[in-house]
């Protein structure tokens, strides 16, 4: 189902969101553009322009693909049913809001194609650089027109990312003692659309995601994993996008520092 015409029909629509809704408003946005969301979360006009231009063509390209937005969710938590049993298109509308909304990248689109729960299709747009990630099952992944392959740092100890913003108090600071002698612990992007890529193009070696909300890991998932990295639960089961209550998500450049670091994730549990 993912054709090379299909990502390019996926890419053009990202880029039209992109410039419209998103590069426009960038560093314009008036204060009564941006909503508090949630802890650690916000919303802005540009998020919900961008997911109204997305909802629309991607529901042109496939009509029997249902959209699941990360807005509409918002608005109707029920929405995030569809994911268990139909074609799903997944979007994150602007990836990063938080770093947009002050200003500052980075920041992206982010869109994924689901059949029952199963991610099949990943695309990946940063919104600056122009940066275009994607993937599709079982057929590898690309930046532009070129495959390309996960590498380590090569860094001794390797180097860690820990999205820590979702835990809990007490578990954050006893987490980060746990990894801190084994890792160098580098911060976070606040952006997954630009932290996947970084574990693919050998910038850090393993990253830890709390919340698994399906807009923000559907795309890099099947992006790292189709490199030759691994993203998957600490107990090795696969991410699913219909599993989205579930917490805990560990991604790495290679099998074998995901593996080394899921020991230290299941410690946790």
């Amino acid at each position: 189902m993912i054709t090379p015409a299909l990502t390019r029909a996926v890419e053009t629509v990202m880029r039209e969101a992109s410039d419209r809704a998103i590069k426009a408003r960038y560093r314009k946005l008036e204060l009564d553009q941006i909503m508090d969301k949630g802890v650690n979360d916000v919303v802005t006009i540009a998020d919900q322009e961008s997911e109204a231009i997305l909802t629309a063509r991607l529901s042109q390209i496939l009509p029997e693909a249902c959209v699941v937005g990360e807005e509409a969710v918002a608005a109707d938590p029920t929405v995030m049913e569809k994911l268990k049993d139909n074609l799903c298109w997944i979007v994150d509308p602007l990836d990063g809001t938080m770093n947009f909304s002050q200003g500052k990248a980075p920041f992206g689109v982010l869109v994924a194609l689901a059949d029952k729960g199963e991610t099949i299709g990943g695309w990946i747009l940063d919104t600056l650089t122009g940066r275009f990630c994607h993937a599709s099952l079982g057929k590898g992944a690309h930046i532009g027109d070129y495959r390309i392959s996960a590498r380590t740092s090569g860094e001794t100890p390797p180097v860690a990312a820990i999205s820590t913003l979702f835990m809990e108090e007490g578990t954050r600071e006893k987490f980060m003692a746990l990894a801190a002698p084994h890792y160098t612990l580098v911060d976070i992007p606040r952006c997954a659309a630009e932290q996947y890529p970084r574990l693919v193009l050998g910038t850090n070696d393993v990253s830890m995601f709390n919340r698994t909300l399906p807009w923000d890991h559907a795309a890099g998932v099947l992006f790292l994993n189709e490199a030759g990295g691994m993203a998957a639960r600490p107990d090795g089961t696969p991410y699913r996008v219909d599993e989205y209550e579930r917490r805990d998500l560990v991604g790495a450049a290679s099998p074998e520092l995901w593996a080394d670091f899921a020991k230290l994730a299941l410690q946790m549990h």
